[in-house]
């Protein structure tokens, strides 16, 4: 073992996805530039016409669209998947006196936008399958919003949102996997399951060759894209199988498969991935588009969702849970400031534009109402989180962290 000891994985985690944030916005505005100007063309005949192989008969040719929402974003849930997997068995979720808040603040979070959502579309039922759009957070936005404010943003809000975020990634995971898969193939789906097992089975014997688990992975993303399930969420199942080498307390072990991957990737994903995948899928030409176009029900029931269903569902989720004693309040917060990060988990950017691909297939039109919902309420989350964050007054005394002091290894 070096004499240099790396940095845990979550300082790493809030430094990259910061910088990463900040590229992912400056790659959605460069989408809409471009989508409303000349270049449209250009760039919706470069991302949807261009043809390859066929993988699979429900996806048909692949184009670079499709290789970067099938194909890249798996990488980028095989990271999440790895953040959930490390936060929960070696980091701050490790026990349910710090998961309770997070998950209770998560959960409220996904279900008062999903509420508010289906109300504001309750009559037209063909965009209920958009229900699950504003439940997710977007980590890397929300952070590279918050790197803005510097000091004046507490660690404590950070952890607070990261760890809100990475339970929210779980719920949204769980929602692709159950609820946006339409046709199954039996034979692909027993063959993924057979690859899992192997994965699992190389874990408990102890070995810990990365490039065989990356093999097998990639093995894994195939069987699941032919499934019918969607392609993705074999990073997140492949993550799971990675062993983990616990070191509670301290810097991630050099020995640690888990630790590695997920040091080895974090960079490309915040800096690659997460902003190719913004920067060919926020373009949206607002050509034509009047007041009735941008406030119909799907978009409106999108913003709303984001913007209002997630700080009333988070705040008011966490303000009881303190004033019921389920959990501790924040430590060195005011509630403003509280309230301010409630909002910010209201920037959906990646996550809801991924799932607005998946709740309505083939329906361009209703794809495109989408991503101006997820923009408006993601856009809307961030300059009144930023806001209220920026000219909160600060706490007048230090107080205690959310969470307790890590835990000895058992």
């Amino acid at each position: 073992m070096t004499s240099e000891k790396r940095a845990s994985a979550l300082r790493n985690f809030l430094k990259s996805e910061a910088a990463g944030g900040i590229l992912l916005m400056v790659a959605a505005a460069l989408a809409m530039f471009v989508a409303n100007s000349p270049l449209y063309d250009m760039y919706h005949h470069f991302l949807h016409e261009l043809k390859g192989p066929v993988l699979s008969k429900k996806l048909g040719p692949m184009t670079p669209h499709l290789w970067i929402n099938d194909g890249l974003m798996a990488i980028f849930f095989l990271l999440v998947g790895l953040e959930i997997k490390r936060e929960f068995v070696d980091g701050r979720l490790n026990n349910w006196e710090r998961r309770r808040l997070p998950v209770l603040a998560a959960a409220a979070g996904m279900v008062v936008p999903a509420f508010i959502y289906l109300a504001i579309v309750r009559d037209m039922p063909e965009l209920y399958n958009g229900w699950a759009i504003p439940a997710a957070t977007d980590i890397a936005f929300a952070i590279g919003v918050l790197a803005l404010l510097g000091p004046r943003a507490p660690t404590s809000l950070k952890l607070f949102l990261v760890t809100v975020a990475i339970v929210d990634d779980m719920g949204a995971v769980a929602i692709i996997a159950l609820v946006y898969t339409a046709e199954i193939n039996g034979a692909a789906l027993l063959a993924s399951a057979v690859i899992l097992g192997i994965m699992y089975t190389m874990n408990k014997a102890g070995v810990k060759s990365l490039l065989a688990y990356l093999f097998f992975a990639f093995l894994l993303w195939f069987a699941v894209l032919l499934s019918g399930v969607h392609a993705t969420i074999a990073g997140v199942l492949a993550a799971m199988a990675i062993p983990i080498v616990v070191t509670p307390g301290s810097p991630d072990a050099q020995d640690s498969p888990l630790h590695r991957l997920e040091h080895a990737i974090a960079p490309w994903s915040a800096f690659l991935i997460v902003p190719i995948f913004g920067f060919a899928n926020a373009g949206v030409s607002l050509e034509g588009l009047g007041v009735e176009q941008i406030f119909a029900p799907l978009p409106l029931g999108i913003a709303a969702g984001l913007f209002l269903g997630k700080q009333v569902g988070i705040f008011a989720s966490v303000w009881l849970a303190v004033k019921t004693g389920f959990a501790q309040r924040l430590g060195g917060t005011t509630w403003l400031q509280v309230y301010g990060v409630s909002m910010l988990c209201g920037i959906g950017f990646t996550m809801s534009l991924f799932i607005g691909a998946l709740a309505f297939p083939g329906e361009a039109l209703l794809i495109e109402e989408a991503k101006i919902g997820v923009l408006m309420g993601s856009f809307l989350s961030a300059v009144v989180g930023f806001c209220i964050l920026r000219f909160a007054p600060q706490p007048s005394k230090d107080e205690d962290e959310l969470v307790a002091e890590p835990v000895k290894a058992a």
